[in-house]
């Protein structure tokens, strides 16, 4: 079945609006107009059969300066894989110190993507003598 999808590419600054004409039963991409780059088709491609997100959230830290430390995937992961990397990382917790870029998953809902700190966040006894 023959399908149309209208996008913004979000892999620039530049937005363009990607007209996707594809077939859902052969997963097989027929048109791609209004892209000014070969990135811009790449994405529209992915967007439609195997969409990714970074996902941000925050683990909880045990004995920290905050109580949460913010954390991103270091890659994209499958939408389809958020919420249960959303749940995983929810009964994670962790103890500081916690390092800027500090692996805090090494494999987040069996996705092969390592999640992140990003920001360091010092172990409470730590903040108070600095």
């Amino acid at each position: 079945m023959t399908k149309e999808r209208k996008l913004t590419c979000i892999v620039c600054p530049v937005g363009c609006g990607i007209k996707l004409t594809y077939d859902a039963d052969r997963r097989e991409i027929l048109s791609v107009t209004g892209n000014q780059c070969k990135r811009g088709a790449a994405y529209a491609a992915d967007e439609v059969f195997a969409p990714k997100r970074v996902l941000t959230t925050t683990v909880r830290v045990e004995d920290g300066f905050l109580p949460v430390v913010p954390v991103r995937t270091a890659q994209p992961i499958p939408k389809e894989k958020i919420w249960d990397a959303l749940k995983e990382l929810a009964a994670l917790q962790i103890k500081a110190p916690v390092a800027y870029h500090q692996v805090i998953c090494p494999d987040v809902a069996g996705t092969g993507v390592a999640v992140i700190a990003e920001r360091p966040l010092p172990a409470e006894t730590e903040e108070k003598a600095g």
